[in-house]
C-alpha cells in the first residue's frame, strides 16, 4: 500500500512539473512564477520518493504527527505565495494608475497645444 501511495505521489509531482513547463513554453505563465511551482512539484516528488523525510522534518521541529507537519507547511507556502501576489498586484496597479495620470496629462498638453496652434 505504500508503495503505491509513494509512486502515485512521486507522479503527480512529476506531472505537475511537466505541466508547468508546458504552460511556460505556452506563455500562460512567467518564468518566474514557473520556478516556483516546479520548486513545489520537485518537492512532492522528493517527499513521495522519500516518505520519512516529512517525519524526520516533524521531528526536528518538534511536531509528533508528521501529517499536521506536512499540512502546516502547505498552508505557510500557500500564504507566502498569495502575500507575494498582493504585493505583485498592488505594484502593478500602482504603475498603471500612474502611467494613466500621465496619459491623462500628455492629452491635456495636446489639447491645450492644438487650442494654442489654431489661436495663432
Amino acid at each position: 500500500m505504500m508503495a503505491n501511495l509513494q509512486i502515485t505521489t512521486s507522479l503527480l509531482g512529476l506531472g505537475l512539473a511537466f505541466f508547468i513547463l508546458f504552460l511556460v513554453r505556452r506563455d500562460h505563465i512567467y518564468i518566474s512564477h514557473a520556478l516556483f511551482w516546479i520548486g513545489i512539484a520537485g518537492l512532492a516528488a522528493l517527499l513521495g520518493l522519500w516518505p520519512g523525510l516529512i517525519d524526520r522534518i516533524a521531528s526536528w521541529v518538534g511536531i509528533s504527527y508528521s501529517p499536521a507537519a506536512l499540512l502546516l507547511g502547505a498552508v505557510v507556502v500557500l500564504l507566502v505565495k498569495s502575500l507575494y501576489s498582493d504585493i505583485t498586484h498592488t505594484q502593478l496597479e500602482r504603475q498603471l494608475r500612474r502611467l494613466n495620470q500621465r496619459m491623462a496629462l500628455m492629452e491635456v498638453r495636446g489639447v491645450s497645444a492644438d487650442h494654442k496652434s489654431d489661436e495663432a
